[in-house]
């Protein structure tokens, strides 16, 4: 390695550069202002770990000292865990995990405060839901580049939405598809978010409605949903919202044109054998059933054509939300078919919009589909016949400007700010970087293993920023120590600066099973550090019962009892509430702390309520006192040396016991006198 040039990279790291020099056996130049003294150690420490100069190059590129803050966010699916992960980069460290789909105690978020309306009013088939299939985190955008503002994410278990609020890292909302089964293609936005892309994957009838799978052709339906996102509110608002019926291919990835081939939507499927199995009779199980033919359809969508006709009412409504027929966005062109490699996945647009890449998984190619060549052979009405359903179909061959040979398995593909590819390779388990202008190869590096999905930062927005890319590897087999047979997934930070990938990092990923991600850089992000005072944040404003200094109180009303709470270092106000067996519990909590990371928490024993406190945050919480006897209840976080202290006690008196009188608690508390003793 060249001192020089890794000193010019790694400025103030000299010394450690100068070792790694010298444990190469190559003597270190001096360097003006470099202290090269503990080289010997930093040699040593080299040999008895084992490690390599490219180990210590790719640490040193990696490391971020506490105080220092990193330069992107990943935000990366939870998969079955239901959440949403930041991790930040180079350091890969995990910054949190964002409760989103489920419960998650450590924010409150699911055990008894407004959390929990969020949680509730997104249940399917009248089911209480408490799992998820995260799959595709999107960013919201501004002129097709990141803006910082919100994170979208989709549970495909369930055809689910989510919206979070980056203001505070907070799920504000989620909203459930009425009209399907299981969504994937989702969450993309157009690129200046007036809308949320979610389609369908597996075909059902639309709105879930029984019909039996021989009617698979005539009464099965794929979908896609345009969720129209109001910025003001910083909410999806489904009365302005509506879909687009699609014919019973299984659709899978999407996303959004820009810049060129802004207005339309890219949407790839599979099993347009409409194959549905049936093993157990004889018949061919969908696995094989669906990928008998040697290609399948990539979706084009017209959808501010589609946004027209939907204004004209030319819709019909399935489970109060307004769909597109198919056949009327076939014959209006709203929707056109191109043939794509077999069993397609990765659907993703060039920075500049002018292209698509898609990846056959059952294929060795990305092929390139040119946008203008789309464009050109739909306004000339040139079409290479219809589906079954009278969508028109183009030609592959006039729609593509080539193929290149990338690796068994191509999944998905990130770019940089170069024109340069970066292909997952499922099968062949690597990452290969191609050149977009020349289809050709550069490079290919081994990952560890069966890549799936591949980030970069900024990689799917207009203005890419190069410099990383991660592999999200599926299997971890030898990379860590063994925690038993369900092994941690692994994130790969890969060096793409230079001409050769380099992998820097490997990150353990020790919870569900991560699908997809985004990089944003740091500096777009604006989170808040407190709350203004009694900030509701499901509200976005003050609450209506937020508690000040001095106005905390008990009242009751018949067997309704509402307690205004102040918490603060470290004691809350009150800190004795006492009530009668069966009475409703209303506890309206104010934190009054405004300094940064005081949070508090809140628990009341046996009764599952556990809540977040941060700085001037409000909280509301009901439940029902249904079990007599003394509850304790404190702060759960480590507020300060007396956090111990920050108790207090719930008494649930037996149903009919009369209250004690203030006369008895006057004289059962001590005495001013007592307490100086």
């Amino acid at each position: 390695m060249n001192t020089r040039i890794a000193v010019r990279a790694l400025a103030g790291i000299a010394v450690v550069i100068g070792t790694v020099a010298a444990a190469s056996c190559t003597p270190p130049k001096p360097q003006r202002g470099a202290d090269l003294g503990a080289s010997q150690s930093i040699k040593e420490l080299m040999q008895k770990r084992s490690l390599t100069e490219a180990d210590v190059q790719a640490a040193l590129e990696t490391y971020v000292p506490g105080g220092k803050h990193d330069e992107y966010m990943i935000f990366a699916s939870g998969g079955q865990s239901g959440q949403v992960l930041a991790i930040g980069v180079p350091s890969m460290r995990l910054l949190k995990v964002i409760g989103v789909f489920t419960p998650e105690p450590w924010q409150g978020y699911g055990y008894g405060g407004e959390g929990d309306k969020v949680l509730e009013g997104a249940t399917q088939s009248g089911h209480k839901l408490t799992w998820a299939d995260v799959h595709h985190p999107a960013l919201s955008e501004m002129a097709g580049d990141y803006d910082g503002k919100y994170l979208f994410v989709n549970d495909k278990a369930n055809a689910r939405v989510a919206v979070i609020d980056l203001a505070d890292f907070v799920t504000k909302q989620i909203v459930a598809n009425p009209l399907i089964a299981a969504d994937h293609g989702a969450t993309f936005v157009t690129p200046n978010t007036d809308y949320v892309i979610e389609t369908s994957q597996y075909p059902a009838p639309l709105g879930r409605d029984y019909a039996p799978i021989e009617q698979y052709k005539e009464k099965y339906r794929g979908l896609v949903t345009f969720w129209r996102f109001d910025r003001a509110l910083g909410r999806i608002d489904p009365s302005k919202s509506w879909a687009i019926e699609l014919p019973p291919y299984t659709q899978d990835l999407a996303d959004a044109g820009k810049l060129d081939s802004d207005g339309f939507a890219f949407i790839n499927s599979f099993n347009t054998e409409m194959a549905t199995g049936g093993d157990l009779e004889g018949k061919p199980p969908i696995e094989s059933g669906a990928s008998q033919n040697d290609m399948d359809y990539l979706h084009v969508i017209n959808w501010k054509l589609a946004e027209q006709l939907v204004a004209q009412g030319k819709t019909t409504t399935i489970k109060g939300m307004r769909v597109l027929p198919l056949q009327t966005a076939a014959e209006s062109g709203v929707i056109q078919l191109i043939g794509e490699p077999k069993s397609p996945h990765g659907c993703d647009v060039t920075p500049d919009g002018k292209e698509i890449i898609v990846g056959g998984k059952l294929d060795t190619h990305d092929t390139v589909y040119n946008f203008a060549k789309i464009k050109g052979l739909i306004d000339a009405k040139r079409y290479d016949g219809k589906d079954a359903y009278g969508i028109p179909i183009l030609a592959f061959k006039d729609s593509i400007r080539g193929q290149i040979e990338v690796g068994l398995g191509p999944l998905h593909s990130v770019f940089d700010d170069k024109g340069n590819v970066y292909t997952s390779i499922f099968l062949d388990s690597a990452v290969t970087k191609w050149s977009l202008k020349d289809l050709k190869v550069l490079d290919k590096i081994p990952v560890h293993y069966n890549i799936g999905h591949i980030l970069a930062a900024e990689g799917d927005t207009v203005s890419p920023d190069g410099k990383y890319v991660v592999a999200m590897d599926k299997m971890s087999i030898d990379r860590f120590a063994s925690v038993g047979p369900l092994y941690p997934q692994n994130f790969q930070l890969l060096d793409v600066s230079g001409d050769k990938m380099r992998m820097i990092f490997d990150a353990p990923i020790g919870i569900g099973e991560p699908h997809y991600a985004q990089m944003i850089k740091m500096d777009k992000l604006h989170p808040i550090k407190v709350y203004p005072p009694g900030t509701n944040p499901y509200l976005g404003k003050q609450d209506p019962n937020a508690v000040q200094s001095g106005k905390e109180r008990i009242e009751r009303h018949g067997d309704v009892v509402d307690v205004y709470m102040t918490a603060i270092r470290s004691h809350f106000t009150p800190d004795r509430i006492e009530v009668e067996e069966g009475d409703t519990v209303n506890l309206h909590i104010t934190s009054l702390e405004q300094a940064e990371d005081q949070t508090h928490g809140f628990t009341v024993d046996m009764y599952n309520v556990n809540l977040s406190l941060e700085p001037g945050k409000h909280e509301n919480v009901s439940f029902k006192a249904d079990v007599a006897g003394v509850f304790p209840f404190y702060c759960t976080e480590f507020c300060s040396a007396l956090h111990l202290e920050m108790t207090g006690y719930m008494l649930v008196r037996p149903k009919g016991t009369p209250a004690p009188s203030a006369s008895a608690l006057a004289s059962a508390a001590p005495s001013a006198s007592a307490q100086k003793k």
